[in-house]
């Protein structure tokens, strides 16, 4: 019987208690004793501890978290009140104080699982975490109201209840801003399966290949991916830091340059991320740096600069001039950031971007039968064919 009921409080708490899924809950029957308070110093007495499976390890509730201990008396005694009474109005005040924002959204689970089905739930929370973000049309805002009869004196209205959330002073405001913030932040992976890359341009480029290999019959990059720009190489540690543990399968394709190979490593090590969920063009093309537009081979990629800067006659891009300007660097977009600063200064400055916002609008470009469109489709599809390999495996990042 103690088993049973150990199994059973132990499914039903870590159902909902995501912190630490190595514990269990064991109940044992034991007598009383003398030396212990009343009422559990005589009869029969339930005992109940809490095992840790990493650790091969019990402790009683008492030494335990104030947290843990919290939600466990929370949860046993809904659950009995759920067995005993039905519909009722259940009032909170400040529930989960001793929870972290983690842990209180757990609890937030567990009320609209468990109670809103079955009881009215009012409770009162300062805290952004206990805020839920696709139910704000279900929350209240509390004020004291104050107002300024001259420069010099205040007067208090009395506490307002307020149905428009969003009208407020900001104090009162804070945990609806912090809980919406929260919430756009996690949208930014606003699909299971996120493959980082640094810009927007990369998303562009990305998504005029796929497409012209869809078109030939080829396989594209599998739509489950969907591409976010971080920003910077700089900000690709910082994203996956953020987001990692949150089970969704996130993946990264970065440029590389001089001085970027140690904030990959980074990543790689910290194993936020499995390994090979991380790859560089510069890795993926066998060369010590690479951006996304060295895919093209450097006549292809002077054409499309030339069609989307409109460049003809003497300002025409060609690769030996690249190599002239850009003798430095083996990068095709540092190459022709230095071709672009020796032109007139009635052409405008080079940005990444241009390029590939011009092959996007423009997927014809891509359709000839030229041995130069060839030889990109060939290196974009063995890239796409490295991504789809963990799209299938499914590597998260909490593995």
């Amino acid at each position: 019987m103690c088993e049973g009921a150990s199994a059973e409080i132990t499914d039903k708490i870590f159902e909902y208690w995501s912190q630490n899924d190595n514990l269990e809950v064991e109940v044992n029957l034991s007598e009383g004793l003398p030396d212990d308070p009343a009422p559990f110093n005589a009869g029969t007495v339930a005992r109940s501890r809490v095992y840790n499976r990493l650790h091969k390890a019990s402790v009683p509730f008492s030494e335990r978290s104030a947290g843990f201990v919290w939600f466990f008396s929370f949860l046993v005694q809904f659950a009995t009140m759920k067995r005993k009474t039905k519909n009722v109005i259940i009032l909170l005040d400040e529930p989960g104080l001793t929870l972290h924002g983690k842990a209180q959204a757990d609890l937030l689970r567990y009320v609209e699982n468990e109670l809103l089905p079955h009881h009215q739930v009012v409770y009162s929370t300062h805290s952004p975490f206990m805020v839920p973000p696709n139910r704000l049309t279900d929350c209240r805002v509390v004020e004291d109201v104050i107002k300024r009869r001259d420069q010099t004196r205040q007067i208090s209205i009395g506490t307002k209840i307020k149905e428009d959330v969003l009208t407020t002073d900001k104090d009162t405001l804070f945990p609806l801003q912090g809980a919406l913030g929260y919430s756009v932040a996690q949208s930014l992976f606003v699909g299971e399966n996120t493959l980082l890359v640094e810009g927007p341009s990369d998303i562009l480029y990305l998504q005029a290949l796929s497409n012209e290999i869809e078109k030939r019959g080829g396989t594209p990059l599998d739509p489950k991916w969907v591409l976010c720009p971080a920003g910077s190489i700089d900000n690709l540690y910082p994203f996956v830091s953020l987001f990692s543990g949150n089970m969704l399968n996130v993946a990264v394709l970065s440029d590389q340059g001089r001085g970027d190979k140690r904030k990959i490593e980074r990543i790689r090590q910290s194993e936020i991320l499995a390994a090979e969920n991380v790859h560089t063009i510069a890795d993926l093309l066998n060369k010590d740096e690479a951006d996304i537009e060295d895919l093209f081979p450097p006549r292809l990629y002077c054409r499309l600069v030339n069609e989307a800067y409109g460049l003809g006659g003497d300002l025409l891009v060609t690769p030996q001039k690249l190599e002239v300007c850009g003798a430095q660097t083996v990068r095709q977009v540092k190459q022709m950031e230095a071709y672009f600063r020796t032109l007139p200064d009635e052409i405008e400055f080079y940005n990444h971007y241009r390029p590939a916002y011009w092959l996007h609008s423009n997927h014809q470009f891509l359709s000839s039968e030229d041995s130069s469109i060839t030889e990109l489709l060939d290196r974009a599809n063995a890239i796409f064919e490295v991504y789809n390999k963990i799209l299938a495996r499914g590597t998260r990042t909490d593995s």
